[in-house]
């Protein structure tokens, strides 16, 4: 039966051979351990590994270890029983719980603290875990698979990781290659983002002019999948052509590949006068869009400029704008622009 892929997409050699390894293990129950670079669509591909094994019906269950405190982490992931800590009102029941009979995703397991990491050892090793405040072994039937962005047998070495659950971990590792070693795999996906934002904005569908396709193809990409989607919709919406063209990539992929920056041509006659002019009832008839759709083109416009001037520094640039950090945040989400 072929692979269900899940919305991965690609072909080259180097995600050919993760493919190969995917098909093998995705009908066992072995524990797999998921590396590669932040942003290379990990977790997409343990959805795949999920949707594939005979665990398909059960649920799938992600957390992410290094973005939940470490006192709430054993919580988490555990349950806890009433009266446990404070505000714990009620019982609750953890991810493991939640997981049986399914799988379970431990993203970001580099993260985790020692402590936590022996209690962790136990549920894989066993297949039981106990609430937190509880004092009863529960059973549970999971399929473990984590991931981590780390070098864990470096961190292994420096005492940050321990080696016995890292053994444990490892059974079956599945390393998912960067962007930049991936080839064509840049301009298929190039092209998918940017046609998904451009329906998305009601806008006509952008291509990509030859020059510009071996500038992508040569930049290093070190955000890997999740900068590509960005940008194609930063493209999507600061594209003033049909085309992009080199003109249209930002000065750092210049410099990322050994070119100079292309020098925006002045023009000679401006097209509107000096100083700011409040967008009209043309300009929105110019783009074809809606007044909702209007807007949060010029919205998303003005969030893509904040977090360039901010160098990706989310606080200052929610300053720029005259937003809360959370606002900002909400709406980077909504945009699929973290």
């Amino acid at each position: 039966m072929a692979l269900d892929l899940k919305g991965i997409i690609g072909d080259s050699p180097a995600l050919t051979g993760v493919f190969k390894v995917l098909e093998k293990v995705a009908p066992t129950d072995s524990t797999v351990l998921v590396t590669g670079e932040s942003g290379t669509g990990k977790e997409l591909l343990v959805r795949a590994l999920h949707g594939n094994s005979d665990r398909h019906s059960g649920a799938f269950v992600p957390i992410n270890c290094g973005a939940i405190p470490k006192e709430l982490l054993e919580s988490e992931l555990f349950g806890h029983e009433k009266g446990a800590f404070t505000h714990a009102v009620r019982s609750r029941p953890g991810r493991f719980e939640l997981a049986d009979g399914g799988t379970i995703f431990l993203d970001e397991i580099g993260e985790m603290d020692l402590s936590l990491q022996v209690k962790i050892l136990r549920a894989l090793q066993e297949k039981e875990i106990e609430r937190v405040g509880g004092t009863t072994i529960k059973k549970v039937d999971v399929r473990v698979v984590a991931a981590t962005n780390r070098d864990l047998e470096d961190e292994v070495r420096t005492g940050r990781f321990r080696e016995d659950l890292f053994y444990r971990l490892n059974v079956i590792p599945l390393h998912l290659p960067p962007l930049r070693e991936r080839g064509n795999d840049i301009l298929l996906l190039a092209d998918h983002f940017l046609n998904d934002h451009c329906k998305s904005k009601c806008r006509k569908r952008l291509t990509i002019d030859e020059k510009a396709k071996q500038m992508l193809l040569t930049y290093s990409w070190p955000g890997n999948v999740r900068e590509l989607e960005n940008f194609m919709e930063r493209l999507s919406i600061l594209c003033e052509g049909d085309e992009v063209t080199p003109e249209d990539l930002p000065d750092k992929i210049f410099h990322d590949i050994g070119e100079q920056p292309l020098k925006k041509v002045e023009e000679t006659i401006p097209l509107r006068p000096v100083g700011f002019v409040w967008p009209t009832l043309g300009d929105m008839g110019d783009k074809d869009l809606k007044l909702k759709e209007f807007l949060e083109a010029i919205e998303g416009r003005l969030l893509s400029e904040a977090l360039e001037k901010a160098d990706g520094v989310k606080n200052k640039a929610a300053e720029l704008v005259g937003i809360k950090r959370t606002t900002l945040i909400e709406k980077l989400k909504k945009r699929g622009l973290l």
